[in-house]
């Protein structure tokens, strides 16, 4: 079942955004954390971002002759979300940045909510032409899944909007979460992954970033957003330096 919206409507009404919880749910070769967030609004919404990795690849992970990076410290999402006294059920709205195995894995573990993606990007993983979505395709496209397609940047509540930026994958998107105490908060997500990849013109391409260009006009982008918005911090998708200076679930920011 799809829904589908452009970049002037909000889908679910007004709603002033109150708390953004940042969960780390394991951590990929020495120290680069994976993430899921979760919003809480003065209406009860929860909305989650991403959910780290499926049971299925921490499994394979720890067998012998596995071939990518360690994976440590691994709790499943609905564990953390749990230890906040949310359920699963209980999460109205799942943002899929992308179906990469480390941020796409535990979706199906949300089959009561609003799937919100870029069109792009869920077109390219149901194709086959994104070979990493593919790895987990039993869990995003699991039977029953709701999934909400927009196109390009899109306010998806008030206070949270969905901005695209591809390179990293096609259809990628990072959101912008404008907290009433702290201000705006960026979520880069793998559009920059760690500070040192900010830099417009000479910050590195990770061999998981499949087009360059795509990826270096996707950070401008977000430098643009930063200086308008008057972003008060920006959250980078594995910068495990960075995540062990922020506040942590249970703890938020307001």
């Amino acid at each position: 079942m799809e829904r589908h919206a452009n970049a002037t409507n909000g889908l679910f009404g007004r709603g002033r955004i109150m708390r953004l919880y940042l969960m780390r749910v394991a951590t990929i070769g020495e120290d680069a954390p994976v993430p899921s967030y979760l919003i809480r609004t003065d209406e009860g919404r929860n909305i989650l971002i991403d959910t780290g990795f499926s049971p299925a690849v921490i499994a394979a992970s720890h067998a012998p002759g596995f071939r990518g990076p360690p994976i440590r410290d691994y709790v499943p999402v609905v564990d953390r979300l749990a230890a906040l006294g949310v359920g699963p059920g209980e999460i109205d709205t799942l943002i899929a940045t992308h179906l990469d195995p480390d941020h796409a894995g535990a979706i199906d573990a949300f089959p009561g909510a609003e799937i919100v993606i870029q069109r792009v990007q869920y077109e390219a993983a149901r194709s086959g032409t994104d070979a990493r979505a593919a790895l987990t395709r039993a869990n995003w496209d699991a039977p029953g899944l709701r999934y909400h397609l927009v196109d390009g940047d899109t306010e998806l509540v008030p206070g949270v909007t969905l901005i695209e930026t591809s390179g990293h994958v096609p259809g990628h998107q990072s959101v912008l979460v404008r907290l009433p105490e702290t201000g705006p908060v960026l979520l880069a997500i793998d559009a920059i992954g760690e500070a040192a990849h900010a830099d417009l013109e000479e910050g590195a391409i990770h061999p998981m970033d499949l087009d360059e260009t795509a990826l270096r006009a996707s950070r401008r982008k977000l430098r643009d957003l930063e200086v308008r918005e008057g972003v008060a911090l920006t959250i980078y998708g594995h910068d495990g330096p960075q995540w062990r200076t922020l506040k942590l679930a249970p703890d938020y920011y307001d």
